[in-house]
Protein backbone atom coordinates (compact mmCIF):
# COMPACT_ATOMS: atom_id res chain seq x y z
CA UNK A 1 0.00 0.00 0.00
CA UNK A 2 2.44 1.97 0.77
CA UNK A 3 4.31 1.88 -2.86
CA UNK A 4 0.62 2.63 -4.01
CA UNK A 5 0.48 5.58 -2.05
CA UNK A 6 4.21 6.77 -3.29
CA UNK A 7 3.04 6.28 -6.98
CA UNK A 8 -0.20 8.29 -6.48
CA UNK A 9 1.60 11.35 -5.06
CA UNK A 10 -0.33 10.42 -1.77
CA UNK A 11 1.02 9.16 1.47
CA UNK A 12 -0.90 6.79 4.26
CA UNK A 13 -1.60 10.14 6.16
CA UNK A 14 -4.99 11.43 8.38
CA UNK A 15 -5.97 13.43 5.13
CA UNK A 16 -5.56 10.68 2.90
CA UNK A 17 -7.99 8.54 4.83
CA UNK A 18 -10.24 11.36 5.33
CA UNK A 19 -10.23 12.03 1.89
CA UNK A 20 -11.69 8.75 1.41
CA UNK A 21 -14.41 8.62 4.01
CA UNK A 22 -15.64 11.99 2.13
CA UNK A 23 -16.14 10.38 -1.21
CA UNK A 24 -17.50 7.67 0.38
CA UNK A 25 -20.28 9.46 1.94
CA UNK A 26 -20.46 11.69 -1.17
CA UNK A 27 -21.69 8.59 -2.84
CA UNK A 28 -23.63 7.59 -0.59
CA UNK A 29 -26.54 10.80 -0.62
CA UNK A 30 -25.86 10.91 -4.39
CA UNK A 31 -27.38 7.13 -4.29
CA UNK A 32 -30.01 8.47 -1.85
CA UNK A 33 -30.92 11.42 -4.11
CA UNK A 34 -31.04 8.98 -6.81
CA UNK A 35 -33.69 6.67 -6.20
CA UNK A 36 -36.15 9.62 -4.10
CA UNK A 37 -36.16 11.15 -7.08
CA UNK A 38 -36.76 8.71 -9.52
CA UNK A 39 -39.92 7.48 -7.05
CA UNK A 40 -40.65 11.11 -7.14
CA UNK A 41 -40.69 11.52 -11.32
CA UNK A 42 -42.11 8.12 -11.97
CA UNK A 43 -45.21 9.33 -9.57
CA UNK A 44 -46.11 12.12 -11.37
CA UNK A 45 -45.76 10.93 -14.55
CA UNK A 46 -48.21 8.04 -13.79
CA UNK A 47 -49.92 11.20 -12.18
CA UNK A 48 -50.02 13.50 -15.73
CA UNK A 49 -50.72 9.69 -18.19
CA UNK A 50 -53.84 9.39 -15.93
CA UNK A 51 -54.96 13.00 -16.50
CA UNK A 52 -54.50 12.15 -20.25
CA UNK A 53 -51.37 14.58 -20.00
CA UNK A 54 -48.72 13.14 -22.05
CA UNK A 55 -45.13 12.51 -22.73
CA UNK A 56 -44.15 16.31 -22.97
CA UNK A 57 -45.47 16.83 -19.64
CA UNK A 58 -43.50 14.51 -17.80
CA UNK A 59 -40.16 15.88 -19.39
CA UNK A 60 -41.05 19.62 -18.43
CA UNK A 61 -41.32 18.18 -14.57
CA UNK A 62 -37.83 17.55 -14.82
CA UNK A 63 -36.40 20.99 -15.16
CA UNK A 64 -33.10 22.14 -14.94
CA UNK A 65 -32.75 23.13 -10.84
CA UNK A 66 -33.70 18.92 -10.23
CA UNK A 67 -31.20 17.96 -12.77
CA UNK A 68 -28.36 19.51 -10.56
CA UNK A 69 -28.97 17.20 -7.80
CA UNK A 70 -27.25 14.44 -10.23
CA UNK A 71 -24.37 15.26 -10.72
CA UNK A 72 -24.16 15.43 -14.58
CA UNK A 73 -27.26 17.72 -15.24
CA UNK A 74 -28.34 15.02 -18.16
CA UNK A 75 -31.78 14.48 -18.33
CA UNK A 76 -32.84 11.58 -20.75
CA UNK A 77 -36.17 12.04 -22.99
CA UNK A 78 -37.82 9.88 -21.75
CA UNK A 79 -38.00 11.85 -18.04
CA UNK A 80 -35.55 9.25 -16.33
CA UNK A 81 -31.73 10.96 -15.15
CA UNK A 82 -29.07 9.16 -16.88
CA UNK A 83 -27.82 6.64 -14.40
CA UNK A 84 -25.03 5.79 -16.32
CA UNK A 85 -23.24 8.89 -15.55
CA UNK A 86 -23.66 9.28 -12.11
CA UNK A 87 -20.76 9.05 -9.46
CA UNK A 88 -16.81 8.94 -10.64
CA UNK A 89 -16.23 8.78 -14.53
CA UNK A 90 -15.81 5.16 -15.43
CA UNK A 91 -11.90 4.45 -16.59
CA UNK A 92 -11.24 4.09 -20.05
CA UNK A 93 -8.36 2.51 -20.08
CA UNK A 94 -5.45 0.62 -18.23
CA UNK A 95 -3.68 3.80 -17.31
CA UNK A 96 -6.84 5.10 -15.74
CA UNK A 97 -6.71 2.29 -12.86
CA UNK A 98 -5.69 2.87 -9.37
CA UNK A 99 -2.34 1.72 -8.75
CA UNK A 100 -3.23 -1.26 -6.73
CA UNK A 101 -4.88 -2.65 -9.10
CA UNK A 102 -2.84 -2.19 -11.49
CA UNK A 103 0.29 -3.45 -9.08
CA UNK A 104 -1.88 -6.61 -8.92
CA UNK A 105 -2.80 -7.17 -12.83
CA UNK A 106 0.60 -6.39 -13.69
CA UNK A 107 1.95 -9.19 -10.94
CA UNK A 108 -0.29 -11.74 -12.40
CA UNK A 109 2.02 -11.58 -16.13
CA UNK A 110 4.44 -14.01 -16.56
CA UNK A 111 8.01 -12.43 -16.31
CA UNK A 112 8.70 -12.61 -19.93
CA UNK A 113 5.97 -10.10 -20.48
CA UNK A 114 7.19 -7.29 -18.15
CA UNK A 115 9.93 -6.01 -20.86
CA UNK A 116 7.01 -5.52 -22.97
CA UNK A 117 4.51 -3.71 -20.25
CA UNK A 118 7.58 -1.32 -19.57
CA UNK A 119 7.82 -0.14 -22.88
CA UNK A 120 3.89 0.83 -23.13
CA UNK A 121 4.24 4.22 -21.05
CA UNK A 122 5.70 6.12 -18.41
CA UNK A 123 3.06 5.06 -15.92
CA UNK A 124 3.74 1.41 -16.42
CA UNK A 125 7.32 1.52 -16.08
CA UNK A 126 6.66 2.86 -12.78
CA UNK A 127 4.51 0.33 -11.74
CA UNK A 128 7.40 -2.23 -12.34
CA UNK A 129 9.14 -1.14 -9.45
CA UNK A 130 6.73 -2.29 -7.17
CA UNK A 131 8.87 -5.41 -5.24
CA UNK A 132 5.56 -6.68 -5.35
CA UNK A 133 5.42 -7.91 -8.66
CA UNK A 134 8.75 -9.41 -8.56
CA UNK A 135 8.32 -11.02 -5.37
CA UNK A 136 5.54 -12.51 -6.62
CA UNK A 137 7.16 -14.07 -10.00
CA UNK A 138 10.42 -15.24 -7.65
CA UNK A 139 7.82 -17.27 -5.80
CA UNK A 140 5.19 -18.49 -8.61
CA UNK A 141 7.40 -19.42 -11.17
CA UNK A 142 11.01 -20.66 -9.22
CA UNK A 143 9.15 -21.39 -5.80
CA UNK A 144 10.85 -19.15 -3.69
CA UNK A 145 9.39 -18.17 -0.29
CA UNK A 146 11.42 -17.41 3.09
CA UNK A 147 14.61 -17.16 0.91
CA UNK A 148 13.16 -13.72 -0.24
CA UNK A 149 13.41 -12.39 2.89
CA UNK A 150 16.83 -13.39 3.54
CA UNK A 151 17.84 -11.45 0.21
CA UNK A 152 15.81 -8.31 0.94
CA UNK A 153 17.63 -7.96 4.30
CA UNK A 154 20.80 -8.64 2.58
CA UNK A 155 20.21 -5.23 0.36
CA UNK A 156 19.26 -7.32 -3.08
CA UNK A 157 15.88 -6.64 -4.34
CA UNK A 158 13.44 -9.12 -5.59
CA UNK A 159 13.59 -7.33 -9.00
CA UNK A 160 17.68 -7.46 -8.74
CA UNK A 161 16.90 -10.91 -8.07
CA UNK A 162 14.79 -12.13 -10.49
CA UNK A 163 16.07 -9.69 -13.64
CA UNK A 164 19.82 -10.25 -12.78
CA UNK A 165 20.10 -14.00 -11.87
CA UNK A 166 16.76 -16.06 -12.17
CA UNK A 167 15.53 -14.70 -15.56
CA UNK A 168 18.85 -14.80 -17.31
CA UNK A 169 19.74 -18.18 -16.54
CA UNK A 170 15.98 -19.83 -15.95
CA UNK A 171 17.23 -21.70 -19.63
CA UNK A 172 20.13 -24.26 -17.09
CA UNK A 173 17.12 -25.21 -14.96
CA UNK A 174 16.35 -28.63 -15.01
CA UNK A 175 18.05 -32.10 -15.95
CA UNK A 176 20.99 -32.38 -17.57
CA UNK A 177 23.88 -35.24 -18.99
CA UNK A 178 27.47 -34.38 -18.98
CA UNK A 179 29.46 -35.39 -21.99
CA UNK A 180 32.16 -37.47 -20.31
CA UNK A 181 32.55 -39.87 -23.11
CA UNK A 182 30.99 -43.26 -22.38
CA UNK A 183 30.66 -42.70 -18.61
CA UNK A 184 27.65 -39.57 -18.71
CA UNK A 185 26.58 -38.59 -15.86
CA UNK A 186 23.30 -37.15 -14.19
CA UNK A 187 23.12 -33.26 -13.26
CA UNK A 188 20.09 -31.41 -11.96
CA UNK A 189 20.22 -27.50 -11.60
CA UNK A 190 18.20 -25.64 -9.38
CA UNK A 191 17.02 -22.76 -7.55
CA UNK A 192 18.37 -23.63 -3.95
CA UNK A 193 18.18 -21.43 -1.74
CA UNK A 194 19.93 -17.56 -2.91
CA UNK A 195 21.63 -19.96 -5.10
CA UNK A 196 21.67 -21.35 -8.74
CA UNK A 197 23.45 -24.56 -8.15
CA UNK A 198 24.14 -27.35 -10.68
CA UNK A 199 24.38 -30.68 -8.44
CA UNK A 200 26.07 -33.94 -9.95
CA UNK A 201 24.49 -37.18 -8.80
CA UNK A 202 26.35 -39.79 -8.05
CA UNK A 203 25.31 -43.48 -7.57
CA UNK A 204 25.74 -45.36 -3.54
CA UNK A 205 28.66 -47.13 -3.51
CA UNK A 206 28.68 -50.39 -5.01
CA UNK A 207 26.76 -52.76 -4.58
CA UNK A 208 24.63 -51.07 -2.07
CA UNK A 209 22.23 -50.32 -4.87
CA UNK A 210 19.29 -49.74 -2.65
CA UNK A 211 21.13 -46.50 -0.45
CA UNK A 212 19.94 -42.82 -1.21
CA UNK A 213 22.22 -41.29 -4.15
CA UNK A 214 25.03 -38.96 -3.11
CA UNK A 215 25.13 -35.84 -4.90
CA UNK A 216 27.89 -32.82 -4.95
CA UNK A 217 27.67 -29.20 -6.32
CA UNK A 218 29.72 -28.67 -9.42
CA UNK A 219 28.85 -24.88 -9.47
CA UNK A 220 26.79 -22.16 -8.30
CA UNK A 221 25.71 -18.71 -9.17
CA UNK A 222 24.90 -16.00 -6.95
CA UNK A 223 24.79 -12.15 -6.59
CA UNK A 224 25.81 -11.95 -2.91
CA UNK A 225 29.70 -10.26 -3.42
CA UNK A 226 28.37 -7.71 -6.23
CA UNK A 227 25.24 -6.20 -7.96
CA UNK A 228 25.83 -8.76 -11.12
CA UNK A 229 25.41 -12.70 -10.97
CA UNK A 230 28.29 -14.45 -10.23
CA UNK A 231 29.71 -18.04 -11.63
CA UNK A 232 31.68 -19.99 -9.36
CA UNK A 233 33.62 -23.10 -10.14
CA UNK A 234 33.05 -25.92 -6.98
CA UNK A 235 34.91 -28.65 -8.29
CA UNK A 236 37.86 -29.99 -5.92
CA UNK A 237 38.56 -29.01 -2.50
CA UNK A 238 39.76 -25.66 -1.89
CA UNK A 239 36.16 -23.90 -1.92
CA UNK A 240 34.68 -22.15 -4.67
CA UNK A 241 36.39 -19.90 -7.53
CA UNK A 242 36.02 -18.22 -10.68
CA UNK A 243 33.85 -20.41 -13.36
CA UNK A 244 31.83 -19.00 -16.53
CA UNK A 245 29.06 -20.58 -17.99
CA UNK A 246 28.25 -20.43 -21.83
CA UNK A 247 24.86 -21.06 -23.93
CA UNK A 248 25.97 -23.43 -26.85
CA UNK A 249 22.57 -23.49 -28.52
CA UNK A 250 19.40 -24.87 -27.21
CA UNK A 251 19.32 -27.56 -24.60
CA UNK A 252 22.65 -26.92 -24.67
CA UNK A 253 25.47 -25.69 -22.22
CA UNK A 254 28.83 -25.44 -21.11
CA UNK A 255 30.65 -24.32 -18.22
CA UNK A 256 34.37 -23.66 -17.70
CA UNK A 257 36.75 -22.77 -14.34
CA UNK A 258 38.77 -20.27 -14.56
CA UNK A 259 41.13 -20.81 -11.94
CA UNK A 260 42.25 -25.11 -12.15
CA UNK A 261 44.63 -25.13 -9.67
CA UNK A 262 42.04 -25.10 -6.99
CA UNK A 263 41.47 -28.35 -8.34
CA UNK A 264 45.43 -30.04 -7.37
CA UNK A 265 46.12 -31.14 -4.64
CA UNK A 266 49.69 -30.75 -2.54
CA UNK A 267 50.47 -34.74 -2.89
CA UNK A 268 49.90 -34.42 -6.84
CA UNK A 269 47.81 -37.09 -8.86
CA UNK A 270 48.53 -39.69 -6.14
CA UNK A 271 46.71 -38.01 -3.69
CA UNK A 272 43.84 -37.07 -6.11
CA UNK A 273 43.56 -40.24 -7.42
CA UNK A 274 43.31 -41.54 -3.75
CA UNK A 275 40.83 -39.10 -2.61
CA UNK A 276 38.83 -40.08 -6.10
CA UNK A 277 38.38 -43.82 -5.39
CA UNK A 278 37.32 -43.42 -1.63
CA UNK A 279 34.51 -40.76 -2.71
CA UNK A 280 33.68 -42.89 -5.69
CA UNK A 281 33.80 -46.60 -4.43
CA UNK A 282 33.96 -45.88 -0.81
CA UNK A 283 37.03 -47.76 -0.19
CA UNK A 284 40.89 -47.84 -1.24
CA UNK A 285 42.53 -49.32 -3.79
CA UNK A 286 44.06 -52.60 -1.74
CA UNK A 287 40.75 -53.40 -0.93
CA UNK A 288 39.64 -54.06 -4.73
CA UNK A 289 41.33 -57.59 -5.40
CA UNK A 290 39.97 -57.98 -8.82
CA UNK A 291 42.80 -57.18 -10.87
CA UNK A 292 40.13 -56.12 -14.27
CA UNK A 293 37.92 -54.07 -11.54
CA UNK A 294 41.41 -52.13 -10.94
CA UNK A 295 41.78 -51.41 -14.20
CA UNK A 296 38.35 -50.10 -14.85
CA UNK A 297 39.04 -47.80 -11.72
CA UNK A 298 42.00 -46.41 -13.12
CA UNK A 299 40.71 -46.07 -16.43
CA UNK A 300 37.85 -43.87 -15.08
CA UNK A 301 40.08 -41.58 -12.97
CA UNK A 302 41.97 -40.88 -15.65
CA UNK A 303 39.51 -40.19 -18.44
CA UNK A 304 37.19 -38.31 -16.28
CA UNK A 305 39.93 -36.28 -15.00
CA UNK A 306 40.28 -34.59 -18.22
CA UNK A 307 36.78 -32.88 -17.76
CA UNK A 308 37.65 -31.40 -14.34
CA UNK A 309 37.69 -27.86 -16.10
CA UNK A 310 35.38 -27.85 -18.52
CA UNK A 311 32.03 -29.82 -19.50
CA UNK A 312 29.33 -29.79 -22.05
CA UNK A 313 25.79 -30.76 -20.91
CA UNK A 314 22.49 -31.64 -23.15
CA UNK A 315 19.43 -31.54 -21.54
CA UNK A 316 17.41 -34.40 -20.67
CA UNK A 317 13.85 -35.17 -19.48
CA UNK A 318 12.01 -37.53 -17.31
CA UNK A 319 9.68 -40.05 -18.55
CA UNK A 320 5.79 -39.43 -19.01
CA UNK A 321 3.58 -41.52 -17.38
CA UNK A 322 0.88 -43.66 -18.34
CA UNK A 323 -2.50 -45.30 -17.13
CA UNK A 324 -1.28 -48.39 -19.01
CA UNK A 325 2.74 -48.36 -18.10
CA UNK A 326 3.72 -51.51 -15.82
CA UNK A 327 4.92 -49.49 -12.66
CA UNK A 328 5.60 -46.00 -12.47
CA UNK A 329 8.61 -44.82 -15.41
CA UNK A 330 11.62 -42.96 -14.05
CA UNK A 331 14.93 -43.19 -12.95
CA UNK A 332 16.84 -46.19 -11.53
CA UNK A 333 20.13 -47.20 -10.39
CA UNK A 334 21.46 -50.89 -10.76
CA UNK A 335 24.12 -53.28 -10.42
CA UNK A 336 26.71 -53.69 -13.95
CA UNK A 337 29.34 -56.16 -12.20
CA UNK A 338 32.69 -54.98 -12.48
CA UNK A 339 31.72 -51.52 -13.43
CA UNK A 340 30.30 -51.17 -10.31
CA UNK A 341 26.61 -49.23 -10.14
CA UNK A 342 24.89 -47.06 -13.03
CA UNK A 343 21.78 -44.94 -13.62
CA UNK A 344 19.20 -46.49 -16.00
CA UNK A 345 15.96 -44.39 -17.04
CA UNK A 346 13.00 -46.98 -17.56
CA UNK A 347 10.18 -45.62 -19.63
CA UNK A 348 7.50 -47.49 -21.81
CA UNK A 349 7.02 -47.34 -25.39
CA UNK A 350 4.00 -49.40 -26.94
CA UNK A 351 4.06 -52.65 -25.24
CA UNK A 352 7.86 -52.33 -24.48
CA UNK A 353 9.62 -51.21 -21.55
CA UNK A 354 12.97 -49.66 -21.89
CA UNK A 355 15.93 -48.84 -19.97
CA UNK A 356 18.51 -46.12 -21.48
CA UNK A 357 21.90 -45.63 -19.66
CA UNK A 358 22.51 -42.00 -18.03
CA UNK A 359 25.57 -43.37 -16.72
CA UNK A 360 28.06 -45.83 -18.68
CA UNK A 361 31.34 -47.81 -18.85
CA UNK A 362 33.71 -48.36 -21.90
CA UNK A 363 31.98 -51.35 -23.10
CA UNK A 364 28.36 -50.20 -23.38
CA UNK A 365 28.34 -46.57 -22.44
CA UNK A 366 26.00 -44.04 -21.29
CA UNK A 367 23.01 -43.14 -24.11
CA UNK A 368 22.23 -46.94 -25.30
CA UNK A 369 19.83 -49.05 -24.59
CA UNK A 370 20.68 -51.59 -22.25
CA UNK A 371 17.12 -53.54 -21.76
CA UNK A 372 14.61 -54.07 -24.21
CA UNK A 373 11.47 -55.90 -22.56
CA UNK A 374 8.61 -56.79 -24.48
CA UNK A 375 5.25 -57.00 -22.41
CA UNK A 376 3.62 -59.01 -24.73
CA UNK A 377 5.56 -62.29 -23.92
CA UNK A 378 5.01 -62.86 -20.27
CA UNK A 379 6.65 -65.74 -18.38
CA UNK A 380 5.59 -68.12 -15.76
CA UNK A 381 8.50 -69.36 -13.75
CA UNK A 382 8.22 -72.81 -12.14
CA UNK A 383 8.04 -73.86 -8.81
CA UNK A 384 11.30 -72.84 -6.45
CA UNK A 385 13.50 -76.29 -6.95
CA UNK A 386 12.98 -76.17 -11.15
CA UNK A 387 14.02 -72.24 -10.38
CA UNK A 388 17.42 -73.29 -9.26
CA UNK A 389 18.29 -75.04 -12.57
CA UNK A 390 19.64 -72.33 -14.55
CA UNK A 391 19.09 -75.09 -17.92
CA UNK A 392 15.03 -75.26 -16.99
CA UNK A 393 15.20 -70.76 -16.98
CA UNK A 394 17.55 -71.39 -20.15
CA UNK A 395 14.34 -73.35 -22.10
CA UNK A 396 11.49 -70.98 -21.21
CA UNK A 397 13.71 -67.98 -22.43
CA UNK A 398 15.24 -68.93 -25.38
CA UNK A 399 11.67 -70.44 -26.38
CA UNK A 400 10.34 -67.42 -26.48
CA UNK A 401 13.40 -65.83 -28.25
CA UNK A 402 13.02 -68.27 -31.16
CA UNK A 403 9.55 -67.66 -31.67
CA UNK A 404 11.02 -63.80 -31.57
CA UNK A 405 13.43 -64.45 -34.32
CA UNK A 406 10.72 -66.68 -36.71
CA UNK A 407 8.40 -64.16 -36.21
CA UNK A 408 11.19 -61.09 -37.25
CA UNK A 409 12.26 -63.15 -40.14
CA UNK A 410 8.80 -63.94 -41.18
CA UNK A 411 7.90 -60.03 -40.99
CA UNK A 412 10.91 -59.12 -43.40
CA UNK A 413 10.31 -61.26 -45.88
CA UNK A 414 6.39 -60.19 -46.12
CA UNK A 415 7.06 -56.48 -45.88
CA UNK A 416 9.89 -57.26 -48.55
CA UNK A 417 7.25 -59.18 -50.79
CA UNK A 418 4.61 -56.40 -49.89
CA UNK A 419 7.40 -53.89 -51.75
CA UNK A 420 7.88 -55.70 -54.69
CA UNK A 421 3.63 -55.85 -55.00
CA UNK A 422 3.42 -59.06 -56.48
CA UNK A 423 0.36 -60.97 -55.56
CA UNK A 424 2.05 -64.24 -54.26
CA UNK A 425 3.79 -62.43 -51.95
CA UNK A 426 0.49 -60.47 -50.39
CA UNK A 427 -1.26 -63.87 -49.70
CA UNK A 428 1.78 -65.35 -48.51
CA UNK A 429 2.04 -62.69 -45.86
CA UNK A 430 -1.27 -63.32 -44.77
CA UNK A 431 -1.08 -67.21 -44.57
CA UNK A 432 2.23 -66.87 -42.81
CA UNK A 433 0.79 -64.36 -40.06
CA UNK A 434 -1.97 -66.06 -39.65
CA UNK A 435 0.55 -69.20 -38.98
CA UNK A 436 2.78 -66.92 -36.06
CA UNK A 437 -0.92 -65.70 -34.40
CA UNK A 438 -1.18 -69.59 -34.22
CA UNK A 439 1.95 -70.37 -32.87
CA UNK A 440 2.39 -67.19 -30.56
CA UNK A 441 -1.30 -68.91 -29.15
CA UNK A 442 -0.31 -71.71 -28.46
CA UNK A 443 3.52 -70.76 -26.29
CA UNK A 444 1.17 -68.65 -24.09
CA UNK A 445 -0.91 -71.11 -23.26
CA UNK A 446 1.69 -73.45 -22.25
CA UNK A 447 3.53 -70.60 -20.59
CA UNK A 448 1.25 -68.73 -19.11
CA UNK A 449 -2.97 -69.35 -18.17
CA UNK A 450 -5.75 -67.45 -19.70
CA UNK A 451 -6.74 -65.91 -22.86
CA UNK A 452 -4.40 -63.04 -23.46
CA UNK A 453 -1.10 -61.51 -23.21
CA UNK A 454 -0.93 -58.03 -24.18
CA UNK A 455 -0.08 -55.07 -22.16
CA UNK A 456 -3.55 -54.27 -21.24
CA UNK A 457 -3.68 -57.74 -19.09
CA UNK A 458 -0.48 -57.39 -17.66
CA UNK A 459 -1.06 -53.89 -16.11
CA UNK A 460 -4.10 -54.08 -13.51
CA UNK A 461 -5.68 -51.39 -11.13
CA UNK A 462 -5.42 -54.09 -9.08
CA UNK A 463 -1.85 -55.65 -7.81
CA UNK A 464 -0.92 -59.23 -9.27
CA UNK A 465 -0.49 -62.14 -6.38
CA UNK A 466 3.08 -62.44 -5.33
CA UNK A 467 5.28 -65.66 -6.80
CA UNK A 468 7.91 -67.42 -4.72
CA UNK A 469 11.45 -66.39 -6.67
CA UNK A 470 15.11 -67.57 -6.40
CA UNK A 471 18.14 -66.76 -8.62
CA UNK A 472 19.52 -70.13 -10.32
CA UNK A 473 22.73 -72.01 -9.33
CA UNK A 474 25.68 -70.31 -10.79
CA UNK A 475 24.02 -66.53 -11.67
CA UNK A 476 26.19 -63.85 -10.34
CA UNK A 477 24.89 -61.58 -8.67
CA UNK A 478 27.12 -58.37 -6.79
CA UNK A 479 24.08 -57.85 -4.19
CA UNK A 480 23.49 -61.18 -2.70
CA UNK A 481 19.97 -59.40 -0.77
CA UNK A 482 17.43 -59.65 -3.11
CA UNK A 483 13.28 -59.69 -3.16
CA UNK A 484 12.23 -63.53 -2.86
CA UNK A 485 8.79 -62.95 -4.53
CA UNK A 486 8.36 -61.26 -7.58
CA UNK A 487 5.19 -59.86 -9.44
CA UNK A 488 5.60 -60.63 -12.96
CA UNK A 489 8.11 -61.83 -15.49
CA UNK A 490 8.80 -61.08 -19.42
CA UNK A 491 11.23 -61.86 -21.87
CA UNK A 492 13.72 -58.93 -22.80
CA UNK A 493 17.35 -58.42 -24.38
CA UNK A 494 20.00 -56.77 -22.74
CA UNK A 495 22.73 -55.23 -24.84
CA UNK A 496 26.76 -56.14 -24.47
CA UNK A 497 29.47 -55.35 -25.60
CA UNK A 498 33.31 -55.45 -25.97
CA UNK A 499 35.71 -52.93 -24.85
CA UNK A 500 35.11 -49.63 -26.48
CA UNK A 501 31.47 -50.93 -27.52
CA UNK A 502 32.75 -53.20 -30.18
CA UNK A 503 30.65 -56.19 -31.64
CA UNK A 504 27.27 -54.92 -29.49
CA UNK A 505 24.54 -57.80 -30.01
CA UNK A 506 21.23 -58.14 -27.88
CA UNK A 507 20.96 -61.66 -26.07
CA UNK A 508 17.91 -62.58 -24.25
CA UNK A 509 17.04 -62.40 -20.79
CA UNK A 510 14.50 -62.45 -18.06
CA UNK A 511 13.09 -58.97 -16.77
CA UNK A 512 11.59 -59.66 -12.88
CA UNK A 513 9.50 -57.21 -11.60
CA UNK A 514 9.22 -57.27 -7.87
CA UNK A 515 7.41 -54.46 -7.06
CA UNK A 516 7.14 -50.80 -7.99
CA UNK A 517 10.51 -49.73 -6.81
CA UNK A 518 12.74 -52.81 -8.15
CA UNK A 519 13.24 -55.14 -10.62
CA UNK A 520 15.89 -57.30 -11.99
CA UNK A 521 17.59 -59.03 -15.27
CA UNK A 522 19.09 -62.15 -15.64
CA UNK A 523 21.27 -61.98 -18.22
CA UNK A 524 21.34 -65.25 -19.87
CA UNK A 525 24.58 -65.69 -21.71
CA UNK A 526 26.78 -63.93 -18.60
CA UNK A 527 25.10 -65.43 -15.68
CA UNK A 528 25.03 -62.45 -14.52
CA UNK A 529 21.93 -60.79 -12.45
CA UNK A 530 20.91 -56.86 -12.37
CA UNK A 531 19.13 -55.66 -9.55
CA UNK A 532 17.70 -51.84 -9.77
CA UNK A 533 16.12 -49.85 -7.40
CA UNK A 534 14.32 -46.67 -7.30
CA UNK A 535 15.88 -43.46 -7.45
CA UNK A 536 13.79 -41.22 -4.73
CA UNK A 537 15.54 -38.04 -4.96
CA UNK A 538 13.25 -35.22 -6.31
CA UNK A 539 14.38 -33.41 -9.32
CA UNK A 540 13.02 -30.22 -10.27
CA UNK A 541 12.18 -29.03 -13.68
CA UNK A 542 12.75 -32.60 -15.18
CA UNK A 543 9.43 -33.68 -16.92
CA UNK A 544 9.07 -33.46 -21.04
CA UNK A 545 6.47 -31.43 -21.65
CA UNK A 546 5.17 -34.22 -24.02
CA UNK A 547 5.82 -38.08 -25.31
CA UNK A 548 7.42 -36.66 -29.10
CA UNK A 549 10.04 -34.55 -27.31
CA UNK A 550 10.89 -37.25 -24.71
CA UNK A 551 11.36 -39.49 -27.71
CA UNK A 552 12.92 -37.25 -29.46
CA UNK A 553 15.87 -37.17 -26.92
CA UNK A 554 16.06 -40.68 -26.44
CA UNK A 555 16.84 -41.09 -30.39
CA UNK A 556 19.53 -38.56 -29.21
CA UNK A 557 21.07 -39.61 -26.61
CA UNK A 558 22.31 -42.80 -28.75
CA UNK A 559 23.49 -40.31 -31.24
CA UNK A 560 25.75 -38.84 -28.47
CA UNK A 561 27.61 -41.70 -27.86
CA UNK A 562 27.11 -44.15 -30.94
Amino acid sequence: MAVCARLCGVGQSRRCRRRQRHNQQDQASDSDMDEEEEERIVGQRQGDVGGGGGPESGVATAGPGDACEYGSGHVNRGGFPDRTSTGPPHPQSLAELPPELLVEIVSLLPGTALPNVALVCKKFRQILNTETIWRRRCMEEFGMKDDLRKMEVGGVSSRDLYVKLLHPYRHILGLWQPDIGPYGGLLNVVVDGLFIIGWMYLPPHDPRVEDPMRRRPLFRIHLLESNKATVECMYGHKGPHKGDIQTVKKDEFSTKCNQTDYHRMPGGRQEEFRTWLEEEWGRTLEEIFHEHMQELILMKFIYTSQYDNCLTYRRIYLPPAMPSDLLHPGLFKGTYGSHGLEIIMLSFIGTYARATKLTGDPNVPAGQLTLDVDLRRPVVLPDLEQQRNIEELSRLVMGVHEEVQREDQQQAMDTSAAARGTAEGASGGASVAEGVEADHVTYSDSCQPGPSTTTTTTTTTSPPEAQPFVLPLGVMARNEVYPRTCRKCFYGTGLIAGHGFTSPERTPGLFVLFDEDRFGFIWLELKSFSLYSRLTDHLAHSHAPNMERFEAMLMNMQSWTS
